[in-house]
């Protein structure tokens, strides 16, 4: 991680990992359970700093699973899941915060009526005078607030707009930069483009790409293959709770990439039957053992 990535408050986050170029999150055979249903099993997954982490799936693939257990909603029934090399197991998302992992879903749990500014800071506001006469320092909130999403390449006119005026890819880099400035070191993403156009699609992903190059580790969870590509550095594919495909950006290309996402292994497999079907062109189906044989998961050492 550089060592000029600021934290909470603006203090620089210097030595926060044993290793600076090793893994901030690993999961190491992970799975969750709920009674008899097994949502996650045997999923092994990755997150370094400066390097995006894609990862895909359908409805039900287990992504949200995923997701609730590095950010401490849920914990893992199976498997290791380590932070900076040492075996933890979250009671509360607080104390997954506190380790440095912060989540942005897709509600952004924004207050739509309220300033930018007042939303930046919402449930972390900061006071001045004595106790207990302390008041908001507002003056002090929009100028950090401002200096933050500047520092992002944000630039917004006036910080006094509610939020909900904003659009939903501003929304999410307000959201973005919120969590950088509050200390973050790994940054899960919940869906961020999966509700905007093309336009505010590319805005989010610039920042994403700007998160990652203050030195953040990013989850990118998503079902769009081609917004994935853009910015991801490796990419796991779920299908049913299982990883399907673990692979490096080197290794694999849009097109395997979304073969993988759209259920390409069962196609192939079905390729002879769906032949048979009138009005279906199989011949850009790849074939099964193709598809089948997860990509493994390189060291990072080297990569940019």
């Amino acid at each position: 991680m550089t060592s000029d990535t600021t934290g909470t408050h603006g203090a620089v986050l210097q030595d926060t990992t044993p290793d600076e170029n090793g893994p901030i999150v690993e999961l190491r055979g992970a799975g969750k359970s709920y009674g008899n249903i097994r949502a996650l099993h045997g999923v092994d997954l990755t997150v370094f700093p400066s390097r995006v982490t894609c990862v895909l799936g359908d409805n039900g693939a287990g992504k949200s699973t995923l997701i609730k257990i590095i950010s401490g909603l849920h914990q893992h029934t199976e498997g290791d899941f380590l932070v900076d090399g040492q075996p933890v197991r979250f009671g509360t998302p607080r104390e997954a915060l506190d380790k440095g992992i912060a989540t942005v879903y897709q509600d952004l749990a924004t207050v739509p009526l309220m300033p930018v500014w007042r939303n930046f800071f919402l449930g972390s506001e900061m006071t001045k005078g004595p106790w207990p006469v302390r008041r908001l320092d507002i003056a002090r909130m929009k100028q950090t607030a401002d200096r933050e999403l500047r520092n992002m390449g944000i630039v917004l006119d006036d910080l006094e707009q509610p939020i909900g005026t904003l659009s939903g890819g501003q929304r999410q880099c307000v959201a973005i930069a919120r969590a950088v400035y509050f200390g973050a070191r790994v940054l899960i993403l919940d869906e961020p483009t999966a509700a905007l156009g093309v336009k505010q699609s590319g805005v989010v992903l610039k920042y994403i790409a700007a998160a990652r190059d203050r030195g953040l580790g990013v989850i990118f969870i998503t079902h769009n293959p081609h917004h994935a590509y853009m910015v991801g550095d490796h990419f796991s594919v779920l299908r049913l709770g299982t990883l399907e495909l673990s692979a490096e950006r080197s290794a694999i290309t849009l097109e395997e990439l979304t073969n993988h996402m759209a259920g390409g292994a069962e196609l192939a497999a079905l390729k002879h039957e769906l032949a048979q079907v009138r009005g279906v062109d199989v011949e850009e189906l790849p074939e099964a053992d193709e598809l089948t044989a997860p990509v493994a998961q390189p060291s990072p050492e080297g990569t940019s």
